[in-house]
């Protein structure tokens, strides 16, 4: 699997009452696998995991897996506070037919780098799926180290690909690139691609991110990867009021924007998720029209 390019992280859409929309996931997938994206990740921090039940998981995986249609790959979000239990969804998305694994550690009272290095060790030689390691501290309060990722990547050949999102995140690309002696594993930056092109200026491989337009990510990757860097600034300067809005914390704002492209029926967050407000709707609507005036943005855009 090729973990270089844009590999957006899907919003998990919901009707009015909760239920899940797989009406709107489908078209959601579909619009992404036209675009041409390296591959999804479903069941992130933005698809709101955390209030998945179980049944509902596996409904979203095989879903995601046949929606793709072998078109792109699929990654599985699977991280869970106990071991076992990652295990547990790890086992389901290989079963599911998923292509690889997103797992985050959990916060423990006693910070221990030696028990987060277990809990990987312990994930990947229990499945059978490539693992995308996320370092993501905003919402696991755990702050993996540099050395530790870089024993993960030396020493558990079934991580595949590191996920950072640990400010400051181009010192961190950096670091990993540098200190990556044998085996040399892709990077990938999330955060919305607040710090994108510094990101991919430092060496990242691309973009595992919920950004609503994947399309200005795909752009700005090209561009980089053919040594432009004057375009690739050019696009992220372009673009960065957006990408510094829909930042905000919460995924609601995420979710009215993919509402406004015409991929989610509505921006229903759920509960206790609180939806976007009057205010910042009002905002929003502002500025897609000073980023897009006149463009309809229920079309793949030409950044």
């Amino acid at each position: 699997m090729n973990y270089s390019g844009v590999f957006p992280i899907l919003a998990t859409p919901f009707n009015g009452d909760g239920s899940i929309d797989l009406d709107s996931f489908d078209r959601l997938i579909g619009f992404m696998v036209d675009l041409g994206v390296e591959g999804i990740t479903i069941l992130g921090v933005l698809g709101e995991s955390n209030r998945m039940l179980d049944r509902e998981r596996e409904i979203l995986i095989a879903r995601a897996v046949a929606a793709a249609r072998g078109r792109t790959r699929v990654i599985v979000g699977a991280s869970h506070p106990g071991t076992r239990a990652t295990i547990g969804l790890c086992r389901m998305a290989a079963e599911l037919g998923a292509d690889a694994v997103m797992v985050a550690p959990a916060a423990e009272p006693v910070p221990n780098e030696g028990r987060v290095f277990e809990y990987f060790q312990k994930i990947a030689a229990a499945v059978t799926l490539p693992i995308v390691a996320q370092d993501h501290p905003a919402s696991t309060q755990v702050h993996m180290s540099v050395p530790l990722l870089l024993r993960l990547c030396a020493e558990i050949p079934e991580i595949a690909c590191i996920k950072v999102e640990a400010p400051p995140t181009p010192v961190r690309i950096a670091a990993l690139k540098q200190g990556m002696r044998e085996r040399r594993v892709p990077l990938l930056t999330g955060l919305g691609a607040l710090y994108g092109f510094f990101d991919i200026m430092a060496g990242a491989d691309g973009f595992n991110t919920g950004f609503a337009f994947p399309e200005v990510l795909m752009a700005i990757e090209r561009a980089a990867r053919t040594g432009n860097t004057e375009e690739c600034y050019r696009l992220y300067a372009k673009y960065l009021p957006l990408i510094v809005f829909e930042q905000q914390p919460g995924v609601a704002v995420r979710k009215e924007l993919l509402r406004m492209r015409g991929l989610l029926a509505n921006s229903h967050v759920r509960h206790p998720g609180a939806a976007i407000g009057e205010t910042a709707a009002a905002q929003l609507r502002d500025i897609v029209e000073r980023v897009f005036p006149g463009v309809d943005i229920t079309q793949a855009i030409q950044p």
